[in-house]
């Protein structure tokens, strides 16, 4: 693996840097490329590509580890996680034989590693130090995103192709039940509140909301086409909807009210997202325009299209907003 922003600069520069493992920029944010297999590293005062590296088949999704020392890339098509540090882009470790991780997840309290396993219609939970395969679950059907109760009791798991949310008691590892939801779920977050799930819907354009401890569907609200997935705002109350289509957008979706806010104008598939932590911007990778975009939340406009690889995926820098 390469990374030719180091290979720009002077040579002793570089030796100097990588001796005292010492990080290179001050703001940097990793996407991953899925199509293309590598990862694009953005500094964050600039919005310009200082490097691309090489990583594996089909990096779709990345997390932080709870002490934020490393990011895990999910490959999917590789059976890989690839941990780099977050601060520099260099690679720390490769952990082999992880069947098809799709979407990770650690419970709150930090004693489960969940992999959905998206291909396979499986989910997969490890011991979150040794990575020590524990439990092998069916998802049918294409398991996708998860999101946790506060007490780590449940992990609740998205099936795309058949329209459900599925809960997995973590204590029993056994699965708990399946509920119908809209069309082509994905993104799902708890609520503030741990008594709604949030479940963004795209055969519907709308978020569904899930009073969990009933099965019970209380609410869609519509978003805009395809709405795909969730991130908090970091304000204990907010949610921003990636809406990911062609001509996409953003919603800005309110908890409390259980309603839409705001909605930005976000051309090219915007998908994942991150907030910076002065709530100033957020970054949305545009699965079908082969960019990052930045969108000003001052403005409320496109602020910065940032070229990367082919069908862009998951983004993460440091400085960050919201909650895991």
């Amino acid at each position: 693996m390469t990374f030719p922003h180091l290979l720009r600069r002077p040579a002793w520069l570089a030796a100097l840097l990588a001796g005292l493992n010492f990080p290179v920029y001050a703001g940097l944010a990793i996407a991953l490329n899925s199509g293309d297999g590598t990862i694009s590293l953005i500094d964050t005062e600039t919005y310009q590509v200082t490097g691309t590296a090489t990583v594996c088949k089909e990096p779709h999704h990345l997390l932080p580890t709870p002490d934020d020392k490393s990011l895990i890339v999910a490959c999917a098509a590789a059976n890989q996680l690839v941990f780099f540090d977050p601060a520099s882009g260099r690679e720390q470790k490769r952990i082999r034989d992880v069947s098809d991780p799709y979407h990770l997840g650690y419970s709150p309290d930090r004693k489960w590693f969940v992999v959905n396993s998206l291909r396979l219609d499986r989910v997969d939970l490890y011991d979150p130090v040794d990575f020590r395969l524990k439990a092998r679950l069916p998802a049918p059907r294409t398991p996708s995103h998860m999101a946790f109760d506060n007490a780590s009791e449940f992990v609740f798991i998205t099936l795309q192709d058949s329209n459900e949310v599925m809960a997995i008691h973590l204590g029993t590892q056994k699965v708990a039940w399946v509920m119908p939801v809209g069309k082509t779920p994905a993104g799902i977050v708890m609520a503030p509140d741990n008594r709604h799930l949030l479940v963004a819907c795209m055969g519907d354009g709308v978020v569904e909301v899930i009073e969990w401890r009933f099965q019970k569907s209380v609410k869609k609200v519509p978003t805009d086409t395809a709405a795909h997935n969730l991130q908090p705002k970091g304000d204990g109350r907010h949610f921003y909807v990636s809406n990911r289509s062609i001509n996409g957008s953003i919603s800005l979706f309110d908890s409390k009210t259980m309603s839409v806010v705001e909605k930005y104008e976000v051309p090219g598939g915007p998908d994942d997202m991150i907030v910076r932590a002065d709530g100033k911007e957020i970054w949305a990778t545009a699965r079908f325009a082969r960019k990052v975009q930045v969108i000003d939340l001052v403005s409320k406009k496109l602020k910065q299209s940032i070229p990367v690889g082919s069908s862009p995926h998951g983004v993460f820098f440091l400085n960050h907003a919201g909650l895991r």
